[in-house]
């Protein structure tokens, strides 16, 4: 796995220990963020983090900041790796994505929040997901989910644009339409 583009193109990146982490693939990461475009001075959430490579590319195309969420200490490990490693600098928090974003609310604000839940949760937290959001989003944000096709994450936000990768469906979301 690595940095596709940008200041830390080519670079490697460590995954986390274990089997609980699905990190996404260069291929969609590269197609996701030419969809997305131009990220300079964006302030960045990445939820369900895992080894931060989504969070990472976009410090890499010159986001202003980036948060990393992941319940793992595998997880957190990893990511605070990678960024040393890269001379990168963000935000790392050991915690429940939905716990994050309920701490968040209204405190912080996002122009990008990558949303890459475990596969099999992803149905689940769509709800909470959906009320919680709207509190951490500036008003031109997007949001990018990523999940099984066939178990899809739904969010009532509109849909700017959705692609499909094998059995992995990525969605960008408006925020606030």
């Amino acid at each position: 796995m690595r940095v596709i583009a940008g200041a830390y193109g080519g670079r490697r990146l460590a995954r986390p220990a274990g089997v609980q982490t699905r990190p996404t693939s260069d291929r969609v990461r590269e197609a996701l963020f030419s969809m997305l475009g131009d990220l300079e001075d964006a302030d960045v959430l990445d939820l369900y983090a895992g080894s931060g490579a989504l969070g990472i590319e976009t410090l890499s195309r010159g986001a202003a900041t980036a948060v990393f969420v992941d319940s793992a200490r595998a997880a957190t490990e990893a990511i605070e790796s990678n960024l040393r490693a890269l001379g990168a600098r963000g935000e790392v928090h050991r915690r429940d994505a939905l716990d994050h974003l309920r701490a968040a609310a209204g405190a912080r604000r996002y122009d990008l929040v990558l949303i890459d839940p475990p596969y099999d949760s992803a149905v689940a937290a769509g709800a909470t997901l959906s009320e919680l959001l709207p509190d951490v989003l500036h008003p031109q944000a997007f949001i990018v989910t990523e999940s099984h096709k066939r178990v899809p994450l739904e969010l009532p936000f509109p849909v700017a644009r959705e692609r499909t990768y094998g059995d992995t469906r990525i969605v960008i979301h408006r925020g606030r339409g």
